[in-house]
């Protein structure tokens, strides 16, 4: 029963919306937990060592709070979208916007930042590993909620 598909049908007015749900399964919840904590992990870690001032810290762990919670908050309004649920456009856009400005923030920051190549590319894959991982984790939970309301 946990790898079943379940293919519905769901009439919501006049629109028709078929939902294509698997629970996901416990390698993949556990593979995405793991990569989130180790994503979010090394990030900070690298904050913590780094040969910052303080405010530079503080800047670099806002856009890894900032880009995780976008990511999911446009993991969600896709989600929503596709499901049906009503989302407005000024949510989905700014969500959208927050996540694709994280990003850039990131990018900007670590151009001028006087770190060694290596140590730039460090912080952009965490923080990549970092936002995919938080994007499944918070598919994992919907799609595990959604099958468990069944």
């Amino acid at each position: 029963m946990e790898n079943q598909i379940f293919n519905q049908e769901e009439k919501k007015g006049n629109e028709k919306h078929v939902v294509f749900d698997q629970k996901p399964t416990k390698a993949f919840v556990s593979a995405s937990w793991i990569a989130l904590f180790a994503g979010m992990a090394s990030y900070c870690i690298g904050l913590w060592n780094a040969a910052m001032f303080l405010n530079e810290k503080g800047y670099y762990f806002t856009i890894l709070l900032f880009g995780l919670f976008s990511a999911i908050s446009v993991q969600k309004s896709v989600r929503d979208r596709l499901e049906g649920v009503p989302v407005t456009e000024i949510y989905s856009g700014i969500s959208w916007f927050c996540a694709l400005i994280s990003i850039l923030l990131l990018i900007i920051g670590l151009w001028n930042a006087d770190l060694t190549f290596s140590e730039k590319g460090f912080y952009g894959m965490s923080f990549t590993l970092s936002l995919f991982a938080a994007i499944a984790v918070q598919k994992n939970t919907r799609d595990t909620k959604f099958v468990q309301n069944q």
